[in-house]
């Protein structure tokens, strides 16, 4: 029989059962609540859209979110558009976006209103290698060879495809002009995909394109690759032609080529938003990282495998940034 001390002393649990629930609740980790939009401040094929959609594959594939996480290039200007939309969505948690090193130059060029400090950094998934190409069917088998042809045939009579004006493989090409006295036409395309098939129509006679857009034309013997431009040689030694792996390849310096880049692939968030979805966003990266297709692709592009996030990736962002400036400045390519 229940007694009203009873019956009272259940109501008091009940209510303590469904207080502890709502704070519970309330200190919930934060996830999305409709689609996620994933721009990719590029065009499509390139280095940023391949790992964009790799990302998005990932997430499904694992279910690391609930809601879906959409693919969207806005190329405009250089990758401005993108990096501008993110940057008006202020306190926007359901859109990210994916950045290469044209968070840096495409503002330094065009004097757009952008900065990286606009948006919320996020992570840094790797660093992207650079490589010298040319046509499988140039007779030259060495950087340093093809280097003292160019300059034979004289000023501006060689062509040198690359992603964009006034961005990373442009930046490359000066350098390369700088450090050896030679002088490319640069021939600009929408994106990596796009050069390197430019590249293996021998429309252009070399480019400075990321390993995982021209490894498919590399392996398919089309294309010739001749020198990386990194301090150090690649770690990967499984052979991806016949006869070569992307650690045969020798630097750049090396080959006598004293230049060297690496490039950012980090993701961002728009400003404003709250430390639990800067979290969420977070965690879900770390996990993408931690998956045997994540590294399957870093080994077939190539990539330099650091990784970094909260204060280590803003400090780096910021050194990077400086070392841009300068080297916008000495290609002439800084907005007046």
């Amino acid at each position: 029989m229940k007694t009203k001390f009873s019956t009272i002393k259940s109501s008091l649990a009940m209510a303590a059962a469904i207080a502890v629930m709502a704070i519970g609740s309330a200190h919930a980790a934060w996830e999305p609540t409709k689609p996620v939009e994933f721009v990719v401040p590029a065009g499509t094929g390139g280095g940023a859209d391949q790992m964009a959609r790799l990302i998005q594959g990932i997430v499904i594939k694992h279910k690391l979110m609930k809601e879906p996480l959409i693919v969207v290039n806005k190329s405009g200007g250089a990758g401005a558009e993108g990096f501008l939309e993110v940057k008006g969505s202020k306190g926007d948690p359901h859109k990210i976006i994916i950045t290469l090193s044209n968070l840096f130059t495409t503002p330094m060029a065009t004097g757009v209103p952008f900065n990286w400090r606009d948006m919320t950094p996020v992570s840094m998934m790797a660093l992207d290698q650079f490589v010298l190409w040319v046509n499988a069917e140039n007779p030259a088998k060495t950087a340093k060879e093809y280097l003292a042809a160019v300059k034979a045939a004289g000023p501006s009579k060689i062509k040198m495809g690359g992603t964009g004006s006034k961005q990373e493989d442009q930046i490359i090409t000066v350098g390369i002009e700088q450090a050896t006295g030679t002088k490319f036409i640069y021939v600009p395309y929408k994106g990596g995909g796009e050069v390197a098939v430019q590249l293996a129509g021998k429309h252009v006679d070399s480019t400075v394109n990321n390993p995982i857009e021209a490894v498919a034309q590399w392996r398919a013997g089309k294309l010739r690759a001749l020198c990386v431009f990194d301090d150090k040689r690649m770690a990967y030694t499984a052979k991806v032609t016949d006869t070569q792996s992307w650690a045969d390849l020798p630097t750049c310096k090396e080959s006598g080529v004293p230049t060297s880049y690496t490039m950012l692939r980090g993701i961002f968030m728009a400003p404003g938003v709250s430390k639990d979805q800067l979290e969420f966003y977070s965690n879900m990266l770390k996990k993408v990282r931690e998956t045997p297709d994540w590294k399957a692709y870093m080994e077939t592009g190539a990539f330099n495998q650091t990784a970094m996030s909260g204060d280590e990736y803003t400090k780096w962002l910021g050194s990077a940034e400086q070392r841009h400036r300068e080297l916008m400045k000495e290609a002439g390519f800084l907005a007046k």
